[in-house]
């Protein structure tokens, strides 16, 4: 099998990438980078595969930690629910699994995949189901193109094991967001039980590679003393995140962020440095939904809306946004896979409840002056 194993210092650039496409969500890599930073040192391998690799009809299990990343913060994981969970979904489908992936590319749930592969010796295959980090688990490719999310598996720290064999994948994330509450806020899972042909029809591709290459970019430019915009927005050309632009700078000077029904909720407000009158307001669900300056959307969901430190580029998520941050407010489009009418249904401004229809921030900002 062909593939590239991982080491300390590609694991570290997907991390910071992962961040990026996380925008604002998917829990802080950080930790997640640790644990798998651990099994590398200790000897084995995190092999990553092309999404064509495997045959056809190969048995892949997506793996995921569930839950508000706030509870991550206050309890970080341990890893051990992770391989009880996806030998819980092998034994209920009486089939051994062949890889594993992630449901998303962003944050800590970039890395849960790699450190199952590094427990089990198992592939983890170059794509996932978001292209970013989404708070629901029906908010999948996977689910937007016919695949059932169940029956998928959710595991505890604690040893608690359970099978989840729902009417739909809107019921399954119901179902399962109240048993990672009573299992403490966090829970490991295994959902979109599918094969490799379906795999390759409904996910995202090279979204673990490109985590890679944007934290690699930002690494560099850092180390060169140049401008890690400009080296993000290299990093996405030629890539299926066509676009890439600074939409505000300036520095935190309100947040409004509470634990809500698992998830982490709230507004955080950003007032431009030379003009303080001049705003811009995110309004987040674990992740970053939409962007207003000054009461006008210049982007929203599903493109990413990513808050970035302004020296450095690093990538500050919904959880560690603070009063008086000085942050860099960047856009990326979505790829066109996650902008169908079917993708919008699923994971579009209306999924979310906001009352803005979708448009293009390529179309939003387009013969206008961002980065003010």
């Amino acid at each position: 099998m062909t593939g590239m194993d991982l080491t300390v210092a590609t694991l570290r650039d997907l991390a910071e990438g992962a961040a990026v496409l996380g925008t604002g969500g998917g829990g802080d890599p950080y930790i997640g980078r640790l644990l798998v930073e651990r099994q590398l040192r200790e000897g084995r391998r995190v092999t990553i595969i092309p999404i064509d690799e495997l045959p056809d009809d190969a048995l892949v299990l997506p793996s995921a930690m569930m839950g508000a990343p706030t509870v991550f913060v206050e309890r970080p994981p341990s890893g051990r629910g992770n391989v009880a969970a996806l030998r819980a979904l092998e034994e209920h489908l009486g089939r051994t699994a062949a890889a594993t992936m992630p449901i998303e590319c962003g944050g800590l749930n970039s890395m849960m995949p790699l450190l199952l592969g590094a427990q089990l010796g198992l592939p983890v295959i170059d794509a996932d189901g978001m292209g970013r980090a989404f708070p629901e688990l029906q908010m999948e490719t996977f689910a937007v193109y016919g695949v059932p999310g169940s029956p998928m598996s959710i595991a505890s720290d604690h040893g608690d094991v359970a099978i989840i064999d729902a009417l739909d994948n809107v019921r399954m994330e119901r179902l399962a967001r109240v048993m990672t509450v009573e299992m403490g806020g966090a829970a490991y899972i295994c959902d979109y039980p599918m094969d490799a042909a379906t795999v390759r029809r409904t996910a995202v591709p090279g979204t673990l590679t490109l985590g890679m290459r944007i934290g690699a970019a930002l690494r560099t430019a850092r180390e060169r003393h140049e401008d890690p915009f400009d080296a993000l927005t290299a990093a996405l050309a030629g890539t299926i995140y066509t676009h890439g632009l600074i939409l505000f700078r300036g520095k935190v000077v309100d947040i409004d962020r509470r634990t809500v029904d698992g998830f982490a909720r709230g507004h955080v407000t950003l007032a431009a440095l030379d003009d303080p009158g001049d705003q811009l307001r995110i309004t987040f669900q674990n992740e970053h939904l939409v962007a207003r300056r000054d009461g006008e959307v210049v982007a929203i969901v599903p493109d990413l809306i990513c808050t970035l430190n302004t020296d450095t580029g690093a990538p500050v998520t919904t959880e560690a946004l603070a009063f008086g941050q000085r942050l860099t407010v960047y856009a990326i489009s979505t790829p066109d896979i996650m902008r169908t009418p079917a993708a919008l249904d699923c994971f579009g401004p209306a999924a979310f409840g906001l009352p803005d229809p979708y448009t293009p921030v390529e179309q939003l900002t387009a013969g206008t002056q961002v980065g003010a």
